[in-house]
């Protein structure tokens, strides 16, 4: 059992300063789940621990208590008691047979204002408690952000790979049918594993996005046949879904340092972002312009456009509006992937309807 004056509020007072204290100090005894005060009680004074456990927590909802800390021998709590004359905040609750120190309202007041060391030891008190309840509360809020942070990283992972898990899935029933000829086939396999790349593509870009910071693998390609490679690739999944892809011009023959793999995963978003928003049946139409210093590329839809009220956060990681499923990660992977290019993308709304998303990469110093 610990002794009053070996309590934390009490340690720097003088002996007589603390025969004050014993005189008005009343000894209460709390068995194990007895509520020493609970919530709305009056403010009635302040409680030492001597020997035992108290547990102080908050009610978050009617099924719900939170535990804020927990008072060992030697500590004080109720101290609010002493400065604000308001009802209790929270519960205190006996987790052991537990004996404590009980000093009335009026009594401590009066110590306060007789004793100066006692007045500051409250102070600081209050001060370090306070500072510990907010280390707890962002603690608290910190986890329960990581915890969302990871639901809707899994939520994007998860839509993202719908659409070429989808794409396997139809292949394989052609591959796998009996009277299928080789060169069905062969297809068949071609594009399994181009999905199967996509997707490994895909977790790469998830990994890169979350770790940061690293290097982009720039190498010699030819824009026009990367693009015609591109929309190949794409053509069939859009044709099974009502939607009509074409270029408005021919991609220019200009080669430049890209990495292949990332530039691919920007257009891969931006498409099957296109056709979300077209269900059932539209265009998007894939436009180039070449100015001294840069190529853009447009990709524009016949969807319903961007929505006000996502407009300004497009490309924040997991802003999203009317969908069903996906959380905005691929327009910010996307931002990435480009900036990590030297260039810049934007989206806006065109005046005949629809969304176009454009896209600068820079272009070789002449010579």
């Amino acid at each position: 059992m610990v002794a009053l004056e070996s309590a934390e509020l009490f340690r720097l007072l003088q002996p007589a300063e603390l025969a004050l204290v014993r005189a008005a100090a009343q000894e209460r005894t709390f068995t194990i789940g007895q509520e020493i005060f609970r919530e709305g009680d009056p403010g009635d004074g302040l409680y030492v621990v001597q020997s035992g456990l108290v547990e102080i927590s908050g009610q978050l909802n009617q099924a719900q208590r939170q535990v804020l800390s927990q008072v060992q021998p030697g500590q004080i709590f109720g101290e609010m008691a002493l400065i604000e004359q308001l009802p209790r905040s929270a519960c205190a609750t006996a987790v052991q047979p537990t004996v404590v120190t009980f000093l009335a309202h009026a009594e401590m007041r009066g110590l306060i204002d007789r004793t100066p060391a006692l007045a500051a030891g409250l102070l600081q008190l209050v001060s370090h408690r306070l500072r510990d309840f907010n280390q707890h509360y962002l603690r608290e809020v910190v986890q329960a952000e990581r915890l969302a942070v990871i639901g809707r990283f899994a939520s994007s992972i998860i839509h993202d790979l719908k659409n070429p898990l989808n794409i396997i899935s139809l292949t394989t029933e052609m591959f796998c049918k009996a009277d299928a000829p080789p060169a069905l086939r062969a297809t068949a396999q071609a594009r399994i594993n181009k999905q199967v790349e996509r997707i490994n593509d895909l977790i790469m870009d998830m990994l890169q996005f979350t770790q940061g910071g690293q290097a982009i693998a720039l190498a010699p390609v030819n824009y026009a046949k990367f693009i015609e490679q591109l929309v190949g690739e794409l053509r069939p999944e859009f044709e099974y879904r009502g939607v009509a892809l074409h270029c408005a011009n021919p991609p220019p023959e200009v080669t430049l340092q890209i990495d292949a793999k990332r530039l691919r995963r920007v257009f891969y978003n931006l498409a099957h972002n296109a056709v979300e928003a077209m269900p059932g049946e539209g265009t998007l139409t894939i436009r180039f312009t070449q100015t001294e210093r840069e190529l853009l590329t447009e990709l524009a839809d016949t969807g319903p456009g961007i929505a006000p009220e996502i407009a300004e956060r497009l490309f924040q990681p997991f802003a999203t509006h009317g969908k069903a499923h996906g959380t905005g990660l691929g327009l910010s992977i996307c931002k990435k992937i480009i900036e990590d290019h030297g260039g810049r993308i934007s989206a806006r709304n065109d005046h005949a309807g629809g969304a176009v998303f454009t896209f600068s990469l820079p272009l070789p110093p002449a010579g």
